[in-house]
């Protein structure tokens, strides 16, 4: 799928989305839902596939950043591409399948973990959306500055194993059906690895670590068929943790900001601490620890109400819930 294709599924979403805005039956607001989400995970794509055919007006540059990135895994002794590749070389059957394992799956996988996200654990999806959009978004910054694959650099040993056996996506050098010279980071492994650990966090079932392993096997394809170096995968990670860091972290500052404005007014005296939130669900609520050294819960939803609490010089406590319009003092 190119980035043009992208986009008018993304228009076709948005439209159905924008037609059926003021209907309130139940069905069609979750179908409304659904495109919603569908509309952004494909403009993610399209903009994937955007930025990579933006960055292929420098072709010996990026062949030099790839030369680059080679001498940095060696002076890290980080292990050799080539010789895994040299592994695998001799059975073509592996080599075949490892190029249709990295051009076919990536984005029918992650489609459908989203989609059995969205319907069987559907309050862990906005986290995991926003982790993987942050994430894209920061991998095709990265990308801006073009980075040849493995597989554009024969002195060093590698071997084009899509070229080889016919099944190549792309066309000659810069453009294909994605472009070639987007190497680092890795959203192959990005997303995989995204699919990989969220599975195996909310699923009970013992096929749970099928995604696992569709992680590693995607780490394992984009070495073997010389279309990513390690290095890509490492700092795709990297730049997933920080999506995840952003998406999990930002909401809850805002609300616990938001709770400490709205704080009570408390007697002479007293400072109070936001050291509790109640919710919906309790169980969604993160630890944190108040600035006076309570053990608290941080705010998880919207319609949480925070509960403030604090020790006066005699040595009482003094609490106070939202829901209540007064403080009282408990024994200490």
């Amino acid at each position: 799928m190119t980035w043009q294709d992208a986009a008018v599924v993304v228009v076709v979403l948005t439209v159905l989305v924008a037609l059926t805005a003021r209907s309130s039956r139940g069905w069609i607001v979750g179908a409304r839902g659904f495109a919603r989400e569908a509309a952004i995970v494909f403009a993610l794509f399209g903009m994937w596939q955007y930025a990579a055919a933006q960055s292929l007006t420098r072709v010996t540059g990026a062949i030099a950043h790839g030369r680059k990135i080679w001498h940095i895994e060696r002076v890290l002794h980080l292990p050799s591409e080539v010789a895994l590749q040299r592994v695998v070389l001799p059975y073509p059957s592996v080599v075949r399948f490892s190029n249709l394992y990295y051009a076919g799956l990536h984005f029918p996988i992650t489609i459908a973990f989203l989609i059995w996200l969205w319907v069987r654990h559907r309050d862990r999806y906005p986290v995991v959306r926003n982790t993987i959009a942050i994430a894209t978004g920061a991998c095709l910054l990265v990308q801006m500055i073009p980075v040849a694959p493995p597989r554009m650099l024969p002195e060093v040993g590698f071997v084009d194993t899509a070229l080889r056996y016919g099944q190549s996506v792309y066309g000659p050098t810069g453009r294909g059906m994605a472009d070639q010279l987007s190497a680092m980071p890795s959203i192959h492994v990005a997303w995989a690895v995204l699919v990989g650990v969220v599975v195996v966090a909310v699923s009970t079932s013992p096929w749970r670590w099928l995604a696992a392993g569709h992680a590693v096997l995607t780490i394992l394809v984009v070495v073997v068929t010389a279309n990513h170096f390690w290095a890509d995968g490492i700092v795709a990670v990297a730049l997933l943790g920080l999506g995840y860091a952003l998406a999990t972290g930002v909401p809850r500052l805002a609300l616990v900001l938001q709770a400490r404005r709205e704080a009570p007014i408390a007697p002479a005296g007293v400072r109070p601490a936001l050291v509790g939130v109640y919710g919906a669900d309790a169980n969604q609520n993160a630890r944190a620890v108040s600035p006076n050294g309570h053990r608290a819960s941080s705010p998880s939803t919207e319609n949480d109400r925070f509960a403030y609490a604090t020790r006066s010089a005699n040595g009482r406590s003094w609490v106070c819930d939202q829901s209540e319009p007064h403080w009282s003092r408990e024994a200490p």
